[in-house]
């Protein structure tokens, strides 16, 4: 479970209560986190019921519902509703997932919902994730390359190349894993923290890519990659069920073993 932590200068105060009109039935209670910087206003908890005969299963459905029926002033991010581009994602009853793919059944007792934790609040459920785009751009994630490319077809590898890929490619850079690791919360400013450290270790990996060492270079730094303490919060929290400790050990498997 990752706890929430208010940005600087900031306290919760009490929120509105938005309660639903129908008495009885399949109430859900559900809390979510109010704040407009721009406001000069403390954040607060909103508090709304919903009845959950007219909502879909998952807890996006229930957040979409409040915009859609009781509450337009909310602010969240949302795109696809399948798991794959990462933009809802949010801390829910206490632990970073996705909202799309986070069943409510599955949600005891009333919904807690905050924005992803330790980063700038723009609005509501929105972070800033500025810094940690920046951060992925840092790594160069895409191929570099010394040879020239092959004049009749791509650069291709082997299956069993092609197989040590699988657990990396499927990051959907959400930033779940990387605002639950403390590491990252206190050191976001030099340490890549795990959701980018896992994506620099896909390129490190992938058999075209001809500037391994350059890579491994750039991350030997004691902040980088080594305020990683192996804590598995990132591995825990992951909603696509990857590892990000075990690749930021191999990076450091990597750097060993060249000496």
């Amino acid at each position: 479970m990752v706890e929430f932590t208010l940005p600087k200068n900031s306290v919760v105060q009490p929120g509105k209560e938005h309660l639903s009109e129908k008495q009885g039935g399949n109430i859900k209670r559900v809390e979510i986190y109010r704040w407009d910087p721009d406001s000069g206003e403390n954040p607060r908890m909103d508090v709304y019921e919903i009845d959950l005969d007219t909502c879909g299963p998952m807890t996006l459905d229930a957040i979409i519902k409040i915009k859609n029926e009781i509450d337009s002033t909310l602010a969240f991010r949302r795109s696809c509703r399948e798991g794959v581009c990462g933009s809802c994602a949010m801390n829910i009853n206490g632990k970073n997932t996705l909202a799309c793919t986070k069943a409510i059944e599955d949600l005891d007792g009333p919904i807690r919902i905050y924005p992803l934790p330790h980063m700038e609040v723009i609005k509501d459920l929105v972070p800033d994730m500025t810094h940690f785009y920046a951060q992925y751009a840092s790594i160069k994630p895409w191929i570099e390359t010394q040879t020239p490319a092959p004049a009749d077809r791509e650069r291709l590898q082997s299956v069993e190349d092609r197989s040590k890929l699988d657990g990396l490619y499927e990051c959907i850079l959400c930033a779940c894993c990387s605002t639950s690791c403390p590491s990252y919360w206190w050191n976001s400013d030099r340490y890549l923290g795990p959701a980018i450290l896992l994506q620099a270790y896909r390129w490190i990996v992938d058999s075209r890519d001809e500037n391994t060492g350059e890579r491994l270079d750039d991350l030997e730094d004691p902040f980088k990659l080594y305020r990683c303490h192996t804590i598995m919060a990132c591995t825990d929290t992951c909603p696509k069920g990857l590892n990000p400790a075990k690749a930021i050990a191999e990076i450091k498997k990597h750097l060993v073993e060249r000496q």
